[in-house]
């Protein structure tokens, strides 16, 4: 029994922590003496302390299987829920309705992280003239986010989502209840019926809607985008958006 940990100590760690247990499971211990289990355990320790690359090769390859597990599980999703999360008719939409590359961006108002790449991004969709943008407003920081995406989402029934979006994602200082408004009345909407557009149901509806993609797409922070099947996670520069682009337009 020892000379068969000693050889897998040897020669391949991440089969030693598996073997070991198992070795010191209840079981194993029935089947060795005391003796030979507390051996068994002195060589599993020996060895770890001599190689503890062994531990952090193991986490990595654990980290890299829930990796594309998770991968998996977001196509998946992704192909279950294609309509809603490309096509929703609800859902605001800049750029080119029949662009050859889709870029899907759940994001919330006061994340500094999306507030950093609006401006690049839009004048990305501008710029390349193919690409369609689908906004997925996401407020997950508290409840001015929330007041925020209302907002916007009821801008867009006065034809005005793109410049309350941007209007909102380019101001520096603290968002507030206020300063939405304000930024409303600036871009040019009527904000008695701004106001009263943010208290329809389906306003609410489809911010629920949207958290439920999130959820499922395993999205859990902003900004977090899809492109094509696959979700990238966190803020970046616009070359390298650039260059998802054209992988996707490649694919």
């Amino acid at each position: 029994m020892l000379a068969m940990v000693r050889h897998l100590g040897s020669t391949i760690g991440l089969s030693l922590l598996l073997a070991a247990g198992a070795l010191t499971s209840a079981s194993a211990q029935d089947a060795l003496t005391p003796s030979q289990s507390e051996a068994v355990k002195k060589l599993v320790h020996d060895y770890l302390m001599e190689h503890p690359e062994v531990i952090i090769e193991s986490l990595k390859a654990l980290d890299a299987r829930q990796q594309a597990g998770n991968e998996s599980a977001q196509r998946q999703f992704i192909a279950d829920h294609k309509d809603e999360i490309f096509n929703d008719p609800n859902t605001p939409i800049i750029g080119n309705p029949k662009g050859s590359v889709t870029i899907v961006e759940f994001f919330d108002f006061r994340c500094p992280y999306c507030k950093g790449m609006a401006r690049e991004l839009a004048d990305l969709v501008r710029a390349d003239g193919n690409i369609r943008l689908v906004y997925k407003d996401f407020p997950i920081l508290g409840p001015t986010s929330g007041y925020a995406a209302k907002a916007a989402l009821a801008a867009q029934r006065q034809g005005k989502y793109a410049e309350l979006h941007l209007a909102l994602m380019g101001y520096k200082g603290q968002l507030d209840d206020d300063m939405v408004i304000n930024l409303a009345r600036q871009v040019g909407l009527d904000i008695d019926l701004l106001r009263k557009d943010m208290e329809r149901p389906e306003i609410l509806t489809q911010i629920r809607k949207n958290e439920d993609l999130a959820m499922g797409l395993k999205i859990t922070g902003t900004p977090g985008f899809i492109i094509g099947n696959s979700v990238v996670d966190g803020a970046m520069p616009i070359e390298k958006m650039k260059e998802l682009v054209a992988q996707q337009r490649n694919s």
